[in-house]
């Protein structure tokens, strides 16, 4: 401790020193807040001189409608992309078939960014996974990123049967989870509704000649024609990129898998089906510990289920899981080995005026994430995308209706089984937009910081190269406009369940039915 005490007695300046620094020890964060503020009061009394005060002359009314209309049409078009009121988002890529008729086999079921974004994953319902890798830029066209391409394709589940239960397991894809890159190999974690497999992504660029008891094609020699000891040599061949599954992990899930998250400690995962969460160790696939248990005794007395799962970003000790009944529970490890008793539940009281018959299944939490901060994290519903700050646990800090022109539809809804749609939310890079899908191939971006969302559409009608997408409006009745679509005109059919969003960049993954949309920030 020696060392601690000269560097105190080191880092000690003379009092007289000191007190004459101490008023000049401000938070730079500060200081920039309050620039910042200065800005926006000074924007704020400009924006009323102009829309509100008299105009002095017909010249001045004319130019304070141009300022109008071009306010309003820069918050309409604006920064729901990366906290900043000027990004615009333009099509960049579509992959799959263009055909009307759809194969049930090449229904994206998922999406998922590696922790770069240089890889994009997808899995559909045919148990295929796709690996889609971002080409280097261009020099000729810096203004545009590089685009993905297939990287990889393989199938990861096979559709398998249950002879005990005389049940037939899916080869559906239901996560794709990617593990942090440590070599050059890349690895994912994939599931099914009952097993799991960790894959192992490589590329190979060389292969080894000159074996001494193998022939080039493989076949054994005859020992007897061996007169001379060779050294293998390696020869460049043509990049190829393997995929070996490394370990199968299986029979520990009774019910259908819904989730499976990474821990931060790089070692462990949890995967959670409608009842009970495990927790595996990467290298360990024959054994799991139960850290959930939510089954009763009689299922009858059965009155949720969980919906999804997910290890908090930064402590590895911290995860949450979300309820059939709206509520979320935060669990700690290090209290219990199995985490019946939950640390924090947090729950919203229930409107009583918006209280019907669907109210328990529109309260169902259908994802769970947390922010890359870890300080909060974010709940879709049916209706809505709800932001929840940990450190309090009695209502949402943020609350972004989805749909809300749909309530009045949801007995229809019930009736063709939408309302039962499981839609995915995703957080980009800096925690200060979220995303989420609706109907009609609508999906929607929420402004944290400056409080505004915008709906866009993945469409090929939109799909010219770097063409900028136009916002979309719902008309709920009465007059409609012109660029507005009519809420019974909404094609449920058409819906985005699965969106991703780079880590690093405002390039975002967006699914449809078996076409995957990648759309990117518009750079001048």
């Amino acid at each position: 401790m020696g060392g601690g005490e000269n560097m105190g007695q080191l880092a000690q300046p003379c009092r007289r020193q000191k007190m004459q620094q101490d008023h000049l020890d401000v938070d730079p964060l500060f200081i920039r807040f309050l620039r910042t503020f200065k800005e926006v009061l000074k924007f704020v009394l400009f924006s009323y001189t102009v829309l509100f005060e008299p105009a002095a002359d017909p010249g001045q009314l004319r130019s304070r409608a141009r300022y109008r209309d071009t306010l309003s049409e820069s918050l309409t078009m604006a920064g729901a992309g990366g906290g900043n009121s000027d990004v615009q988002w333009c099509f960049s890529q579509v992959k799959g078939a263009i055909d009307d008729d759809v194969a049930e086999a090449d229904i994206i079921s998922t999406v998922e960014f590696n922790h770069s974004g240089e890889l994009l994953a997808t899995g559909d319902k045919g148990g295929r996974v796709v690996i889609f890798q971002q080409e280097p830029e261009s020099k000729n066209q810096p203004q545009c990123r590089g685009e993905y391409n297939v990287y990889s394709t393989f199938q990861s589940h096979e559709p398998e049967f249950d002879y005990l239960k005389s049940l037939e397991i899916e080869e559906k894809i239901n996560k794709i989870r990617w593990l942090p890159q440590k070599n050059a190999a890349q690895f994912l974690l994939s599931t099914n509704d009952k097993t799991i497999k960790l894959w192992k992504i490589s590329e190979r660029d060389k292969r080894p000649e000159g074996y001494n008891l193998k022939e080039e094609d493989g076949r054994y020699r005859d020992l007897n024609t061996v007169t001379t000891l060779r050294v293998p040599v390696f020869r460049p061949m043509d990049l190829m990129v393997e995929a070996s599954p490394r370990r199968v992990f299986s029979n520990a899930h009774t019910y259908h898998i819904n989730s499976i998250s990474v821990n931060s400690d790089c070692e462990t995962y949890l995967s959670a089906d409608d009842l009970r969460i495990n927790l595996w160790n990467l290298e360990i696939n024959d054994r799991s510990f139960n850290i959930v248990d939510i089954k009763p005794t009689n299922m009858e007395e059965l009155t949720e289920v969980i919906t999804a799962a997910e290890f908090h970003p930064n402590q590895c000790n911290t995860f949450v899981y979300s309820s059939s009944k709206g509520t979320i529970r935060l669990c700690d490890m290090r209290a219990s080995a199995l985490c019946d008793q939950h640390a924090k539940q947090f729950e919203e009281p229930e409107d009583p005026n918006n209280r019907s018959f669907f109210s328990e299944i529109i309260s169902s939490i259908s994802d769970v994430k947390f922010s890359h901060s870890g300080r909060y994290m974010m709940t879709r519903d049916y209706l809505s995308v709800k932001i929840w700050d940990l450190n309090m646990e009695s209502r949402p800090v943020e609350t972004y209706q989805v749909h809300e022109y749909l309530r009045s539809k949801l007995c229809s809804l019930y009736e063709n089984d939408c309302i039962f749609d499981k839609f995915e939310c995703c957080w980009n890079g800096n925690d200060s937009v979220v995303m989420t899908g609706s109907y009609n191939n609508f999906f929607r971006m929420f402004d944290r910081g400056y409080r505004q969302d915008v709906t866009l559409e993945a469409s090929r009608e939109n799909s010219k190269p770097r063409s900028v997408l136009k916002p979309r409006k719902v008309s709920t009745g009465g007059k409609r406009k012109k660029d507005e679509i009519s809420v019974d005109s909404l094609d449920f059919n058409k819906k985005i369940l699965h969106t991703a969003w780079h880590p690093l960049d405002n390039i975002i993954a967006v699914a449809t039915t078996n076409n995957l949309y990648i759309f990117q920030e518009k750079l001048n």
